[in-house]
């Protein structure tokens, strides 16, 4: 049989696929998500399958019994001849040999990376990181092959992705704190030694503190720096009044954004969840801050103008 069709070759096509869908996600790329993800359920599904039986990745259209001789091992074929079931289907066989659940969650990535769901990928992909990983999780036991191995310097991240015990924003907070991590370190890649460490030290374009008022000295926006709690780097956050007055404002930290590394963090829940030590933000001189336990918070201002 074709090498492309081994074992081997199904499970370090499903690595490199779900390596890609991991970075996809962690760039807020989730079409490109959707695309990997389903490549990496569909070649480890076909990894499974040829595991236990070759003839298993027999696609029965047509009713074309020289597949099923060549899958046996006892027929050559031309490779153009020769055809695999689809995801859809690798994944039914597997659930009628007991080795994968129903999972309508599942079978909605499949959707969305083949293009037919009636929806934008967007965040619905995005929420099925955690059926990514626990689908991915099944399947390697089925072959008896670790999750480390297979995951690699991912695997932080996806046991954060399938862990339970934490509430769905901070598993998400978190594993997105992990990729943008891990894509912070590919971009110095092959550069000299010591350039990740002179970019975390070098300040970020633009004012690190600027307060922008309205009618009245009313705050608007305030836009600071804050250090990045994915890279260390000078993050920018975004701190919006939900009140205000000319003295003083109930506001919220309302988005992180990390030029460096790339996380984007929006709502005072995320940012809350991330750890971001946000008493650390700079502000402008003429703006006096108290911050509470919880955001929102009240932030005490004196003549606020554009600083």
């Amino acid at each position: 049989m074709d090498d492309s069709l081994s074992f081997e070759s199904f499970l370090t096509g499903a690595g490199r696929a779900a390596y890609k869908a991991m970075e996809g996600h962690g760039r807020g790329e989730y079409d490109e998500f959707a695309l990997h993800g389903g490549v990496a359920v569909e070649r480890l599904a076909k990894a499974v399958l040829v595991k236990k039986n070759p003839t298993y990745l027999v696609e029965m259209r047509n009713g074309n019994s020289d597949l099923l001789l060549y899958f046996g091992g006892d027929v050559e074929l031309d490779p153009d001849k020769v055809r695999t079931v689809g995801a859809k289907e690798a994944l039914q066989r597997l659930r009628r040999i007991k080795v994968l659940p129903p999972n309508p969650q599942l079978d909605r990535l499949i959707d969305l990376r083949n293009g037919t769901a009636h929806t934008t990928v967007g965040d619905e992909a995005r929420s099925l990181l955690p059926t990514l990983a626990e689908t991915i999780a099944i399947l390697l036991k089925a072959v008896d092959m670790p999750a480390e191995q297979f995951w690699g310097r991912w695997i932080s991240a996806v046991h954060v992705a399938v862990d339970k015990q934490r509430d769905a924003i901070q598993r998400d907070v978190e594993v997105r704190i992990k990729q943008s991590r891990h894509l912070f370190d590919d971009r110095f890649k092959g550069l000299p030694e010591g350039a990740k460490e002179r970019a975390l030290k070098e300040p970020v374009e633009g004012p690190h503190a600027v307060a922008v008022s309205g009618e009245d000295d009313k705050l608007i926006v305030l836009i600071s720096t804050l250090a990045c709690p994915a890279c260390g780097g000078e993050a920018h956050i975004r701190v919006t009044p939900i009140r205000s007055t000319t003295t003083g404002a109930e506001v919220t930290v309302d988005l992180l954004d990390c030029p460096l590394c790339g996380l984007k963090l929006t709502g005072p829940e995320e940012i809350k969840a991330s750890g971001a030590d946000i008493e650390k933000a700079v502000v402008p001189s003429n703006i006096i801050v108290s911050w509470g336990m919880t955001l929102p918070t009240p932030l005490d201002l004196s003549r606020i103008n554009t600083a």
